[in-house]
C-alpha cells in the first residue's frame, strides 16, 4: 500500500514539474498547402474580370500553387517575389480592369494597352506608389480620368490615347513630380487644359509644394498630346513649347494655329522609346526579332541607299521648282480646251439616287450609338464602326446644324459625295456610301477604314523602327501612285485639301490611302467657328479657276516632297531647333560641298 501511493506521489510530481517547464515538441504535421499571396489574388481577381481571353494569355493564371511569378506577362522581383511588372499588351483582352490591381503595392510596370477592356479606370490605382509606367491606352475605357491617379508620385509614363474617357482634365495630375509623357489623345475629354496659374515654365519649379493646381508646374513634363478631343479655352503657354507636343483637333480659341501644332515643335521619333529606365513591351517588337535572310538585308540596305539618294535629289529639285512663278506649261492633265476654260461638275439632284446611301440608323448600330469616336475636328466628327455585313468603317459625321444649313451647303456637300464617289483607286480611301436625313438632320460620308493609323503616328511616336526600308519605299511609291491618279487620271482633276502625313492611312499590310478631311472646312469662317454657326456666303467657294486648279496640284506635289523628307528622316515638318524640314536638304549639300564629301561639278 506505502509502495502504491509513494506511486502516485511521484506521478503528481512529475506532472506538476512537467507544467512548469517547456512544452516537448510534437511530431511533426504534414505541412499544408501555402496560402495565395497578396499578389497573386489580386490578379485572379483581375483575371475573373477578364470574359474573352481569345489567345490565351491568361490559361496559366491558375491558383494551384499561388506562385503568380510564372504565369505570363508576370514579372516579380527576388528574393521577394513580388510583382513589379505586368504586361499584357496586344492580348485581345475583353474585360474590365479590376480594382484590386490596386493593391499591388510593389508594381512598377502596367501595360494593358492594345486591348479590349471597357468600363472606367478604379480610382485604386492611385495607390500605386511605386508606378512608373501606366500604359492603357488603345482600349475601350469611358468615364472621367479619376483625380487619385495624383497619388502616383514615381509615375513617369501616362498613357490612356485612343479610349473614350469623357470629362475634364483633372487639375490634381500637375502634381505628379515625375511625369514626362502625358498622352491623353483619341479621347472626347471637354473643358479647357488645367495649365494653373502659371504664365511660364521652369524646370526649376518647387515640386514640394502642393498648393498649385494644373499642368503647368510640372517640372519634367516634355511630351504632352491632347489631340483629338473636345477641349476648348487656351492652351497654356507653358504646354506650347514642351519638347514635344500636340493639341490639333479640338475646338481651342487661340489665335495659335492648332492645325500646324505638330509641325512647329522639335522631337525625336525615339523620345517615347528612350525613356530612362523604360523599355517597351516585348510584345509590341516581336516583329522586329525575326531573323531576316542575309540576302534579304543586303538587298533592303542597298534598295535603302538607292532610294535615300533618289527622294534626297528629288526633294531638293521640288523644293527649288516651288519658288518659280506658275508660267511653266503643266502637262499633269490632257487639257482639250484653252487654259483659260474651267472644267465643272454639274450637280444633277437624280445623281446621288445612283450611290448607295445608308440610313442614320444602320450607321448608329454599326458605332455603337456613335460612341466610337476616333478623330474630331471643328467642322467634323469621325467614327469608326462594324456593319453588319462585316467591313469596318470610317464615318465622317458633319457638325452641321438644319438652322444654318442653306442651299449653298448643300450644294458643296452633294458636289463632294459626287466628286470622292467617283473615285477608285488602289491607294485613295474607298468610298462606300453616305447618309442625308432631315430628323434628325444629318450629312454623313462613310468610307473604308484603314485600321493601322496614320504615317503621322508611325513615323513620329516611337515606333518608326517597324518601319523597314521595304515598307518606307511600299508607302511612298504608293502615296506617289494615288497622287499621279487623283492629278492626272481623273477628269477632272482631284486635290487633296491639305496633303500631310496626317491624311495617309495606313492598312494592315502597309498600303497607304489617301483622305480628304480638310476639305470641309471651308463650310466655316474663322469667326463663326468659335460660334458653331456655318458660313453661308464669305466661305464658301465660287468653281475653282483653272490657275487655283494648278496651285492645289502643285501644293500637293511640295507636300508630297515633304512626307517624303518625313519618311526619310523620321523628323518633323518643322523644328523649332532646326528649322523647316525642306532646308534639310539643301543645307547638307552645301556643307558637304563645302567639306567637299561631293563633287561640285555640274
Amino acid at each position: 500500500m506505502g509502495r502504491h501511493w509513494a506511486g502516485v506521489l511521484l506521478l503528481a510530481l512529475h506532472c506538476g514539474v512537467a507544467a512548469l517547464l517547456p512544452p516537448c515538441s510534437a511530431a511533426p504535421a504534414p505541412p499544408l498547402p501555402p496560402p495565395i499571396g497578396g499578389d497573386a489574388s489580386a490578379l485572379l481577381v483581375f483575371k475573373r474580370a477578364v470574359i474573352e481571353d481569345p489567345h490565351s494569355a491568361l490559361a496559366d493564371w491558375t491558383d494551384a500553387d499561388g506562385d503568380a511569378c510564372d504565369w505570363r506577362g508576370v514579372l516579380c522581383s527576388s528574393p521577394h517575389g513580388s510583382v513589379v511588372s505586368l504586361r499584357l499588351s496586344n492580348a485581345s483582352l475583353k474585360g474590365f480592369i479590376a480594382p484590386e490591381l490596386g493593391q499591388l503595392i510593389f508594381l512598377q510596370e502596367l501595360y494593358l494597352d492594345h486591348n479590349l477592356l471597357f468600363g472606367t479606370i478604379p480610382k485604386q490605382l492611385g495607390s500605386l506608389r511605386n508606378l512608373r509606367v501606366l500604359d492603357l491606352g488603345a482600349n475601350r475605357l469611358a468615364g472621367p480620368i479619376p483625380p487619385e491617379l495624383s497619388g502616383l508620385n514615381s509615375v513617369s509614363v501616362i498613357n490612356l490615347h485612343s479610349n473614350g474617357l469623357t470629362g475634364n482634365i483633372p487639375p490634381q495630375l500637375g502634381k505628379l513630380p515625375n511625369l514626362v509623357q502625358l498622352r491623353l489623345d483619341r479621347n472626347r475629354l471637354k473643358g479647357s487644359i488645367p495649365g494653373g496659374n502659371a504664365t511660364g515654365f521652369s524646370p526649376m519649379a518647387d515640386t514640394g509644394s502642393t498648393a498649385h493646381s494644373g499642368l503647368c508646374p510640372s517640372p519634367r513634363l516634355s511630351v504632352a498630346d491632347f489631340s483629338f478631343n473636345f477641349l476648348v479655352g487656351k492652351i497654356p503657354i507653358c504646354l506650347k513649347y514642351l519638347p514635344r507636343s500636340s493639341f490639333q483637333g479640338n475646338c481651342f480659341q487661340d489665335e495659335y494655329s492648332i492645325r500646324q501644332r505638330a509641325h512647329q515643335i522639335c522631337a525625336s521619333a525615339s523620345t517615347a522609346a528612350n525613356l530612362k529606365g523604360f523599355k517597351r513591351p516585348a510584345s509590341e517588337h516581336k516583329h522586329d526579332k525575326v531573323q531576316q535572310p542575309t540576302w534579304l538585308i543586303v538587298l533592303e540596305i542597298a534598295t535603302g541607299a538607292l532610294l535615300l539618294v533618289f527622294l534626297i535629289t528629288g526633294a531638293i529639285t521640288a523644293s527649288r521648282s516651288c519658288n518659280l512663278k506658275p508660267s511653266i506649261r503643266i502637262s499633269s492633265w490632257s487639257r482639250s480646251k484653252s487654259w483659260s476654260d474651267e472644267i465643272t461638275v454639274l450637280i444633277d439632284s437624280d445623281m446621288l439616287k445612283s450611290l448607295p446611301k445608308l440610313s442614320r440608323q444602320e450607321l448608329e448600330v454599326a458605332c455603337e450609338d456613335f460612341s466610337n469616336i476616333i478623330g474630331s475636328t471643328p467642322e467634323t466628327v469621325v467614327y469608326k464602326g462594324t456593319m453588319k455585313d462585316g467591313p469596318e468603317v470610317s464615318v465622317i459625321s458633319l457638325c452641321a446644324f438644319e438652322g444654318h444649313w442653306t442651299s449653298q451647303h448643300e450644294l458643296f456637300y452633294q458636289s463632294k459625295v459626287i466628286d470622292v464617289a467617283r473615285l477608285n483607286h488602289e491607294n485613295i480611301a474607298k468610298f462606300l456610301g453616305y447618309c442625308r436625313e432631315s430628323d434628325p438632320f444629318s450629312r454623313m460620308l462613310v468610307f473604308e477604314y484603314a485600321s493601322n493609323g496614320t504615317l503621322y503616328e508611325h513615323l513620329h511616336y516611337g515606333e518608326a523602327a517597324q518601319f523597314s526600308w521595304l515598307r518606307r519605299m511600299k508607302i511612298a511609291i504608293g502615296i506617289a501612285q494615288g497622287l499621279r491618279y487623283l492629278h492626272t487620271e481623273s477628269q477632272p482633276p482631284f486635290a487633296i485639301s491639305e496633303l500631310n502625313s496626317n491624311s495617309v492611312y495606313v492598312t494592315e499590310d502597309f498600303t497607304p490611302k489617301l483622305v480628304d478631311f480638310e476639305c470641309w472646312k471651308m463650310l466655316f469662317s474663322r469667326h463663326e467657328k468659335a460660334l458653331g454657326h456655318f458660313n453661308s456666303k464669305a466661305s464658301f467657294p465660287s468653281r475653282d479657276s483653272s490657275e487655283d486648279k494648278y496651285m492645289d496640284i502643285q501644293g500637293n506635289t511640295f507636300a508630297f516632297g515633304v512626307i517624303l523628307l518625313e519618311i526619310i528622316s523620321g523628323r518633323l515638318p518643322y523644328c523649332k531647333d532646326k528649322g523647316y524640314l525642306v532646308d534639310w536638304p539643301s543645307s547638307t549639300s552645301s556643307s558637304r560641298r563645302r567639306s567637299g564629301s561631293w563633287s561640285t561639278r555640274s
